[in-house]
């Protein structure tokens, strides 16, 4: 998996960096996890998988390919307090609303 950064820009009224990417993967793969981007993209900038959130990865039809966009925060805290509920639940996991209902 290779990661490219097409743009970024320092959000400081947010305290957090963001950064537009594109993802290149393996040709059999499948869209890589939102964990392993985040790992990769936590090593690129050199900053904690923590405070690294993944909005989204919206994958190219026909290629092996994705755009991405992520947000690094300066904090844990300012993290927690600016990002919305279900975006924390997708990158740090907390159990899926509605997980095995109807089941019977």
């Amino acid at each position: 998996m290779e990661v490219v950064v097409e743009s970024e820009r320092q959000n400081p009224l947010l305290k957090r960096r963001e950064v537009y990417f594109r993802l290149k993967y393996a040709e059999e793969g499948a869209t890589p996890s939102r964990a392993d981007v985040r790992q990769k993209i936590a090593g690129l900038f050199s900053a904690d998988v923590e405070r690294v959130v993944i909005d989204y990865i919206k994958p190219e039809f026909g290629k092996t390919e994705a755009k991405g966009y992520a947000k690094i925060y300066d904090s844990v805290e300012d993290l927690k307090s600016i990002e919305r509920d279900h975006i924390i639940r997708r990158n740090f996991g907390g159990g899926e609303e509605g997980e095995g209902e109807g089941e019977e």
